[in-house]
C-alpha cells in the first residue's frame, strides 16, 4: 500500500464502498503513502461523514497491525505491565488484551478539542441545546474510535470512562443527577447510527448476522410488534445490555404502581427520569400514543405530565400558568370582542350568585381560560369544547359547567381519547399546553395564535402581543 498511486488508492476506496470519497482524494492527491500518514484529525478534514470516518480509520490501523505482527503488541504489553505472565495463550491471551486495553483507558484517556463555538458555550457553563449536545455526542464518539483503534463497540466500562470524563470537566451537565444515563444512552445510540450503514467492515458484519440485523434488513419498529402486556426489546447490532434490561425492569414497576391505589410518587419521580430518553426516542419515531401510555401509563397523571415538560424545557408550567391567568383574566373580560360572547354572558350571571371572593376570582379566570382563542380570533373549537362533545384529534380540553362550583368538571383529550381529569381551569390550560410539547403534537394553524401567545409568556422569549 506505500507504493500506491493515487488513482490505486481510489479504486481500493471503491472496492469498499467509500466511492463518495474519491473526488476529494484525488483534489488532495492522497497515494498510498499519504494515506497510511493520516492521524485522525487530518481524517476529519478529509471526510465529513462521521461513519467514514471511522470505516476509513479501522481500515488503515488493520492494515498497520498487519504489518506490525501480534509481536509488537505482545512486545507493547510485556514493557507497560510488569504483572503480564510469562506464558499467555488461547483465550488467557485475549481476556488480557481486553483488559490491558481498557486499563490504558483509564490511564490516558483525554476529551477531544470541541469546536470553537461548543467551548464557549461550555465556558458559559449552560446547559447546551439539542443541536450543541448532538455535536458533543459526535466528536466524543469519533474519539472514542479513535482510542479503539476503528473498532465500532465499545464496552461499558469505556462508555464509563467517556461520559465520566466529559461530566467531571462539566459538572453542569450532569442536570438532576440523571446527566450521566443520559448522555451515555446517546453516546451508545450514535455507535449505533454510525454502524447502522456499515456493510463493508467484518466485525461490523459479524456482530449484525449474530444479533439478527442482517444484510438489507430494514429495522422495524417494536412498537408495533408489541404483545398488549409485554415489553418487547428489540435485537440490534449487539447484546442487550444491562441498561436495555433495567429499563424494561423500570417499565414493568411503572405499570405495576400505577394500578395501585397508594403509589410510591418519589419512586415513580426517580424511574420516570432514568426512562426519559426511551420515550423520547418513541415520540421521535412517532410511535402510536396509545403504545407510549402503555408502557408509561403515569403520563396520565397532570403532576407527571407537568414533571414531563420541566424535564424537556427546564420550565414549571403549571407555576407560570398560574400566574398568566392572574395576571390577564381582568384584561381579557374587559375587551369589547368578548363582551357579547356565551361565555361571557353565562360568567355575569353567575357572578351575581355568589359574594364570596375566592369564587369570584376562580370564575374569572376560567371564563379568561375559555376566552382566549376568541380574543385571538382563532377557532375555539381546537381549544375546548364546552359542555358538548370532543371532536378533534389534537389536544383540547373538555369542559362542562365551568361556572358551577360543584359540578364543573375539566378533561384533557388527545386522539379523541380521554387522558386526564383535572381540577380546574389552571390545570387544564397547562396540561393543554404540555401535551403539545410532550407528545410533540405539532400545533394547529387555526389555534396558534393563542398558543404562541401561551408560550410566549411560559417561555418568556419575547413580550407577548398585545390584546
Amino acid at each position: 500500500m506505500e507504493n500506491w498511486s493515487v488513482d490505486q488508492v481510489c479504486n481500493w476506496l471503491k472496492q469498499r464502498n467509500l466511492g463518495e470519497l474519491v473526488p476529494k482524494f484525488r483534489e488532495e492527491e492522497v497515494s498510498g503513502a499519504a494515506l497510511l500518514a493520516l492521524n485522525d484529525r487530518m481524517v476529519q478534514q478529509l471526510v465529513k461523514k462521521i461513519g467514514h470516518q471511522a470505516v476509513l480509520m479501522d481500515l488503515i490501523n488493520k492494515y498497520q497491525q498487519q504489518k506490525s505482527g501480534p509481536e509488537s503488541l505482545r512486545y507493547c504489553c510485556e514493557m507497560d505491565s510488569p504483572k503480564f505472565p510469562e506464558v499467555i495463550s488461547g483465550k488467557n491471551l485475549k481476556s488480557f488484551f481486553a483488559r490491558y486495553k481498557t486499563l490504558q483507558w483509564t490511564r490516558s484517556y483525554a476529551l477531544p478539542d470541541f469546536p470553537y463555538d461548543v467551548k464557549c458555550i461550555l465556558a458559559e457553563k449552560k446547559c447546551p441545546d439539542h443541536s450543541v449536545r448532538i455535536r458533543i455526542i459526535e466528536f466524543l464518539q469519533a474519539d472514542m474510535t479513535k482510542y479503539l483503534e476503528g473498532s465500532l463497540y465499545p464496552n461499558s466500562q469505556q462508555y464509563n470512562i467517556v461520559v465520566s470524563a466529559l461530566l467531571q470537566a462539566y459538572p453542569f451537565l450532569d442536570e438532576d443527577g440523571n446527566g450521566f444515563l443520559l448522555w451515555k444512552r446517546a453516546l451508545k445510540d450514535r455507535f449505533k447510527y454510525v454502524r447502522r450503514p456499515i456493510e463493508d467492515d467484518e466485525q461490523v458484519l459479524r456482530n449484525k448476522c449474530k444479533f439478527g440485523h442482517r444484510r438489507g434488513q430494514t429495522r422495524k419498529s417494536s412498537f408495533a410488534e408489541n404483545k398488549p402486556n409485554e415489553v418487547q426489546v428489540q435485537a440490534e447490532e449487539e447484546p442487550v445490555h444491562l441498561e436495555g434490561s433495567a429499563m424494561d425492569v423500570h417499565i414493568k414497576w411503572l405499570k405495576q404502581e400505577y394500578m395501585k391505589t397508594q403509589r410510591n410518587w418519589k419512586e415513580v419521580d426517580n424511574r420516570m427520569n432514568v426512562t426519559i430518553e426511551i420515550r423520547k426516542k418513541m415520540i421521535s419515531d412517532k410511535a402510536p400514543l396509545k403504545d407510549i401510555l402503555r408502557l408509561f401509563p403515569f403520563l396520565r397523571c397532570p403532576y407527571q405530565l407537568f414533571r414531563e415538560f420541566q424535564l424537556l424545557t427546564h420550565m414549571d408550567i403549571y407555576k407560570k400558568t398560574v400566574e398568566i391567568l392572574e395576571v390577564y383574566s381582568e384584561n381579557i373580560l374587559s375587551l369589547y370582542v368578548v363582551r357579547n360572547n356565551p361565555i361571557n354572558i353565562m360568567l355575569q350571571e353567575n357572578l351575581k350568585r355568589h359574594t364570596e371572593e375566592d369564587i369570584l376570582k376562580y370564575m374569572k379566570m376560567t371564563a379568561a381560560c375559555l376566552l382566549l382563542p376568541h380574543v385571538f380570533g382563532d377557532d375555539a373549537s381546537l381549544f375546548a369544547a364546552v359542555n358538548e362533545e370532543v371532536k378533534v384529534v389534537t389536544p383540547v380540553l373538555e369542559v362542562k359547567n365551568p361556572f358551577n362550583v360543584n359540578s364543573c368538571e375539566f378533561a384533557l383529550y388527545v386522539e379523541r381519547e380521554e387522558l386526564a381529569q383535572l381540577d380546574d381551569c389552571t390545570m387544564a390550560l397547562a396540561a393543554l399546553v404540555a401535551a403539545f410539547h410532550v407528545f410533540a403534537i405539532p400545533c394547529p394553524k387555526r389555534i396558534h395564535r393563542t398558543l404562541n401567545f401561551l408560550e410566549s409568556l411560559v417561555f418568556e422569549v419575547r413580550s407577548p402581543a398585545s390584546f
